[in-house]
C-alpha cells in the first residue's frame, strides 16, 4: 500500500472551508477511484495559522495514476481549495506503506 501525503498552510478559518471541501468533495471523488484505501487530515496550529497535512492511502501507484494523472507527483488541488488555502505544496511526496495498527 503506498501513502499520498501532501501539506498546505491556511488562517484558521481557512482551514474550517478546506475541511469541510475536503470533507463533502474529496471523499466522494476518491470513493469512486478503484484502489483508494482512505484519507487522513491533519492540522497543527502554527504561528497563528493551521498547517495541513493531507494523508491518502492507496492500493498501489496504478490506483494513484486512476486518480491523479501521469506524473503522480503533481498535487491535485481544486479552485476551491485554493481559495481557502494560504499556500500549498505543488507536489506530493509518495511513502511505502510498510507497517500499520
Amino acid at each position: 500500500m503506498t501513502a499520498r501525503i501532501w501539506h498546505a498552510r491556511a488562517t484558521p478559518d481557512g482551514a474550517v472551508v478546506y475541511r469541510q471541501h475536503f470533507s463533502s468533495e474529496v471523499l466522494s471523488t476518491l470513493r469512486q477511484v478503484s484502489g483508494f484505501n482512505g484519507a487522513t487530515v491533519l492540522e497543527r496550529r502554527a504561528d497563528g495559522h493551521v498547517e495541513i497535512t493531507v494523508i491518502t492511502r492507496w492500493e498501489s501507484m496504478d490506483a494513484i495514476r486512476r486518480f491523479a494523472g501521469a506524473d503522480v507527483t503533481v498535487a491535485v488541488v481544486a479552485d476551491e481549495a485554493k481559495q481557502a488555502l494560504i499556500d500549498w505544496d505543488d507536489r506530493v511526496d509518495h511513502h511505502e506503506i510498510t507497517l500499520a495498527g
